[in-house]
């Protein structure tokens, strides 16, 4: 959901950042096509089996050892496997080095190798330079020109299941377990340029921290049926021992280690096109700046509340709000971890040596503004406590939207909420200029990161003996109290509420369930299948005009979003805890056919967290996949403690099976603010956001949302 306001700022900064278009620059020249340049997508199922065409710290480093890092290991930063493209196969451990870190790794871009905008500037590797290992969530990238991925017979999004046969032409094994690991591929459907059209593989279930992972690719096909050979150079590195002083010695025997993985996983090296390796990174790595920064403002709390303001208290007559008796707004006070007084918009974190985030200087704080609705049952009973998440570029008034005000005064909670700083209303010109140089884009994430301090410090507040309870604010005419903070506190966030809530959830010590409406992660596939990230998909096209370089581009940016979206977080959002959190339980609503949050996206999510699902989830022939919702398990008949999944149906088409958004009249009105306004599915939630158990509502039949608008 966003506001029409923040809509008005971003389409503003679009035609803002269209007004004096930056000079292009050449890009790397197409490499020719082998065979036909009529390129299929993966949008026709699969062949059948049988059939003629199935075949120390943070970082482990400071500032000073980033500047003094080695070149990656090969002529202009480069993978000599992939050809003139740097940067490719992606993600790809020949871009790491040994490194005293949690994987024993650091990522090692090499400025050369880096992507240029079209005004001729480099992305800054600097941040990159900082990880571990690679994004949990990343999609794997190649560039292999004429491939046909039906005629090859690769796995669609729409046949999951078809990604772990024996005879697949891509295969991803996880070396620690030796398992392999389900995936789906696509070509890119936004590139105009066959020659410039990204491969792109995309995990079915978020990688495993700190793991290394194997990718193959064999047997590959163009249109026509015909075998796509190997490049010249993977064909010598795949041949006989090179003496040491060859350039591509090294190379080779990286090679043999993944090909020695891939033989175990029982991939025979004949055929392949292609194989590299990878490391996710680590727990430490990705988590770690924010553990660091809750844990020290935590520290210096004392069990207690941070301070904070009430700067107006607003009652509501029955007639004027049915549900709402009282608004309260003010302010906390949070430490400020950014690196100039008072956060701005453009600030990044202010990290000492050991690359962690340390105050910006002693009492330097924020002043992070907050909203609450009380519900007018909290006269007669204290309401429950829940944090609420706004949506895309939003702000925390969003807390008074009819759907969070009807489930606050029909269920008997009280919500808070504050922004999402680093992609709030506040954020917009910022934001719009990170995609326009996607070496600023860490100004976003970092941002944001302080922003989950914020919300976890506000949580604090609301359940603290000396926080909100202890203000006449938030009690009746007789000093009664309006909230109940000995019952603990929830989450309910929706759209980016969901993305970025995720990640909060996953740390925060206090929260013990949530709801995550129109949930998905990875916004680097939100990106391209998202009518809401259009006007930033505009930008990116304008500054970053080649398309392979732009699918690039969002790969290295998630390593980045990884630190404060789901994705990063999603192996410790339910039963896996980070240090300091409790276990959580979640519920993800979905809307059928999204057009803003794709639900495919919440699919990774559900596999990645361990939900189940609510069956049947849709009737008969809605949803076109082979196996819907595959790697899923249905939900047990009774109640279930546990995280779930829930779709619901209120009648849009299904939505595009390619990398790009559902546009148009085919794909009918966006139902992503259903779920919210459905009665039941509000029932539904507030059982969940008090008990943590899962009820039916929707009598053992798909479930059904009313059209947005109902309350």
């Amino acid at each position: 959901m966003r506001p029409r306001a923040v809509m008005a700022s971003l389409v503003l900064a679009v035609a803002s950042a269209f007004t004096t278009p930056p000079p292009v620059v050449p890009v790397l020249a197409p490499a020719p096509i082998s065979g036909s340049a009529d390129i299929a997508t993966a949008s026709t199922p699969a062949p059948a089996l049988g059939s003629a065409s199935a075949s120390t710290s943070a970082s482990g480093l400071g500032p000073a050892e980033i500047l003094t890092a080695p070149a990656p290991r090969s002529a202009a930063g480069c993978d000599p496997i992939a050809g003139a493209q740097c940067l490719l196969p992606f993600p790809n451990d020949w871009f790491t080095v040994n490194a005293r870190t949690g994987t024993g790794l650091r990522v090692a871009l090499s400025a050369d190798a880096m992507p240029r905008n079209a005004a001729g500037t480099p992305v800054d590797p600097a941040r990159w330079n900082t990880a571990d290992g690679f994004s949990p969530g990343s999609m794997l990238l190649a560039q292999v020109p004429g491939l046909d991925l039906v005629r090859t017979g690769a796995a669609p999004v729409t046949d999951i299941g078809w990604s772990l046969r024996r005879d697949a032409p891509i295969v991803i094994v996880d070396t620690t377990t030796g398992e392999r690991w389900p995936y789906w591929a696509e070509l890119d459907a936004g590139a105009a340029d066959p020659a410039r059209r990204a491969l792109i593989v995309r995990p079915a279930r978020n990688f495993s921290e700190g793991h290394r992972y194997a990718v193959a690719l064999r047997g590959l096909k163009d249109a026509a049926g015909r075998d796509i050979p190997a490049t010249e150079t993977f064909t010598r590195l795949l041949g006989a021992e090179l003496p040491p002083d060859d350039p591509l010695a090294g190379r080779q025997r990286a090679l043999h280690r993944t090909l020695e993985d891939l033989a175990r996983a029982g991939v025979d090296a004949r055929g392949i096109n292609l194989a590299w390796d990878f490391t996710v990174a680590g727990q430490q790595g990705i988590a770690g700046p924010v553990l660091s920064m809750r844990d020290q403002a935590l520290r210096a709390l004392k069990g207690g509340s941070p301070r904070f303001t009430v700067d107006s208290v607003t009652d509501l007559t029955p007639e004027r709000d049915p549900d709402i008796a009282r608004e309260i707004a003010g302010e906390i006070t949070v430490p400020n971890y950014l690196d100039k007084p008072g956060g701005p918009p453009g600030s990044s974190l202010n990290r000492g040596a050991d690359g962690l985030p340390r105050p910006l200087g002693d009492g330097d704080t924020l002043k992070a503004r907050y909203q609450c609705v009380i519900p007018r049952s909290a006269f007669s009973r204290p309401a429950r406590l829940a944090l609420y998440g706004h949506g895309l570029l939003g702000k925390a008034t969003e807390v008074r939207a009819r759907d969070v005000r009807a489930m606050a005064g029909q269920q008997g909670f009280a919500f808070c909420a504050t922004k999402w700083i680093g992609m709030s209303d506040e954020d917009v010109q910022n934001v719009t200029g990170a995609f326009q140089d996607i070496s600023r884009f860490g100004t976003v994430t970092d941002r944001l990161q302080q922003s989950l301090l914020n919300a976890v410090l506000l949580g604090r507040a609301m359940i603290s003996r000396d926080g909100f309870a202890s203000d006449k604010a938030f009690k009746d005419q007789r000093g009664g109290p309006l909230i109940d903070w000995r019952a603990g506190l929830a989450y309910d966030g929706n759209s980016q509420g969901a993305v970025v809530g995720g990640a909060l959830v996953a740390v925060s010590p206090d929260v013990r369930n949530a709801v995550l409406g129109v949930a998905g992660m990875n916004y680097s596939t939100l990106l391209d299948r998202s009518v809401d990230l259009q006007p930033l998909r505009r930008i990116m096209d304008s500054a970053y005009p080649d398309a392979l370089t732009r699918q690039i581009c969002l790969a290295l940016v998630q390593m980045l979003w990884d630190r404060a979206e789901t994705s990063g977080y999603a192996q410790h959002l339910t039963d896996n805890p980070l240090p300091g959190s409790p276990r959580h339980r979640v519920l993800l609503h979905v809307a059928f056919g999204d057009h803003q949050i794709p639900t495919v996206t919440a699919e990774v999510e559900a596999r990645t967290v361990g939900a189940r699902i609510h069956q049947p989830a849709v009737a008969a022939g809605r949803d076109r996949d082979v196996t819907p919702y595959w790697g899923i398990r249905a939900l047990p008949a009774r109640p279930y403690a546990g995280s779930a999944l829930v779709v619901w149906d209120s009648g849009t088409p299904a939505p595009p099976v390619t990398n790009t958004p559902p546009l148009g009249a085919p794909y009918g009105r966006d139902p992503h603010q259903d779920p919210r306004n459905d009665p039941e599915a509000r029932v539904q939630k507030a059982h969940f956001l008090r008990e943590g158990v899962v009820i039916d509502v929707c009598g053992d039949a798909p479930c059904v949302s009313d059209p947005a608008g109902r309350s």
